[in-house]
């Protein structure tokens, strides 16, 4: 199946031939949302974009619940493996599935009985409650394709492969460009259509990688085939996928809550930060998925009980981190109004402009949010994930709480808002390096030892 064994090794080299697929892979799922919004914001008006964008900002907000699940459980399957305990293995496996098959069903009824509850309380303008009304109930059926490609992933990439999700990502992204052209740009089925081509896609990837991995691994076949659930096995993968659910939860909810601040502003400034929204994704999510390889690699690591190259690994992280992100800040300075542009007609200057003035106040600050992935990579492998949800109360309560502040004060509006996500990147980083110099010698392993070869799949 792939696996790379991430406990040996030059780490640099290692951490990013492992990171790189899923770096691709983190940028084509971008292209779902980017080509949604392309297509609408050129074939159907500004007003279907602003729709498209909130409709984002709340399936964020959702499934981050399944995707702390899913990255919870890979914390556990990244331990078992390192530490070569392949019952151990087969146990979180299970409760893993049984665990998330629950929340997945419990989420998706309660989003597609609540979508009238949801609209309203996101505070969608009138002209476009019916468009965003109907968008919401086609990609909330999308729910469950979610679940299953996630936790598949989380499996393979536990393992050290990170390939497989890479290729029926590829496929599906694919699938979806074309399906969104064909249904929106050829057939005016409107934002409707573009909901369609995206849960389309996403049963592709996720039912694909599901029977792929059942084919091609032994143990996941033998851990799948009798659901038993072993009370302790629950505990360890619900003390790590609860807190993760919670810090994804809470992260989102925080942006939720922004824009639904950002919509009273009407479709206008809406529009523009769908737009933004969906550059600032492109331009700094490749560290967010940079970091969840780092998580992998701390936590393969953590089981085989090697501190001194857990160390190596942190320092390595930010260098390439704030690397990455200070040339990309400086790109997207200079490219701010054609990125722009890509979204929303030249016509609209005012939309333009005020999409610029986001990234101009957002992007040169792009280093903060690059540690900030680092961080909860780092302590959700450390088996602190508790520090996670911290870090991130930090970060969104600090911009949930200055955005409310300030946007209403008429000299400063809308601007509020953007300055209010850099500041409270600021700060959740200080505090989660801190924990770190000061803890530094407790998180580590006890000692370090040397493990025989990984089992083969």
């Amino acid at each position: 199946m792939g696996q790379r064994d991430l406990t040996r090794g030059a780490v640099f080299p290692t951490m990013c031939l492992f990171a790189l697929p899923m770096i691709l892979g983190n940028l084509l799922q971008q292209c779902y949302n980017i080509v949604d919004s392309w297509v609408v914001g050129r074939y159907v008006s500004s007003a279907a974009l602003g729709a498209v964008g909130s409709a984002f900002a709340l399936m964020t907000f959702l499934t981050s619940v399944l995707l702390g699940l899913c990255m919870g459980s890979g914390v556990v399957f990244s331990l078992c493996f390192g530490t070569r305990d392949e019952g151990r293995l087969e146990d979180g496996l299970r409760a893993s599935c049984v665990l998330t098959a629950v929340v997945t069903a419990l989420l998706t009824a309660a989003s597609l009985l609540g979508v009238d509850a949801i609209v309203v309380w996101m505070n969608i303008p009138a002209e476009i409650t019916e468009m965003t009304r109907d968008y919401l109930v086609l990609v909330f059926w999308g729910i469950p394709a979610i679940a299953l490609y996630n936790f598949f992933a989380a499996y393979l990439k536990a393992l050290g492969n990170s390939v497989v999700p890479l290729v029926f990502l590829g496929v599906s992204t694919a699938l979806n460009i074309a399906l969104d052209l064909l249904l929106v740009a050829v057939y005016p089925f409107g934002a409707a259509g573009a909901a369609a081509a995206t849960v389309i896609a996403q049963y592709v990837s996720g039912l694909g990688i599901g029977l792929c991995a059942l084919l091609r691994d032994r143990r996941l076949r033998r851990a799948l085939r009798r659901l038993r659930i072993k009370a302790a096995s629950l505990l360890e993968i619900a003390n790590y996928s609860l807190l993760t659910c919670m810090q994804q939860s809470v992260m989102n909810l925080g942006i939720l809550m922004v824009q639904g601040l950002v919509n009273s502003f009407g479709t206008g400034v809406m529009a523009a930060f769908a737009a933004g929204v969906k550059i600032d994704a492109f331009a700094y999510m490749p560290v967010q998925e940079y970091g969840n390889a780092f998580s992998t690699f701390i936590a393969q690591n953590m089981g085989a009980r090697k501190p001194e190259r857990i160390r190596q690994g942190v320092r390595c992280g930010v260098g390439t981190v704030a690397g990455y992100c200070a040339a990309v800040s400086l790109i997207l300075w200079f490219l701010a109004r054609p990125l722009i542009l890509i979204f929303i007609d030249s016509g609209e200057t005012a939309v333009v402009a005020e999409g610029v003035r986001y990234l101009h106040t957002v992007g040169p600050f792009y280093c903060g949010i690059g540690c900030l992935f680092l961080l909860y990579g780092l302590y959700r492998a450390l088996g602190r994930p508790a520090v996670s949800v911290v870090l991130t109360v930090i970060s969104l309560g600090t911009r949930v709480a200055l955005s409310y502040s300030l946007a209403p004060l008429p000299e400063i509006g809308v601007a509020g808002i953007w300055w209010s996500i850099p500041i409270g990147w600021a700060l959740a980083d200080m505090t989660g390096f801190l924990i770190y110099v000061k803890n530094r010698d407790r998180l580590m392993p006890a000692g370090e030892q040397e493990l025989p070869g990984p089992p083969a799949a």
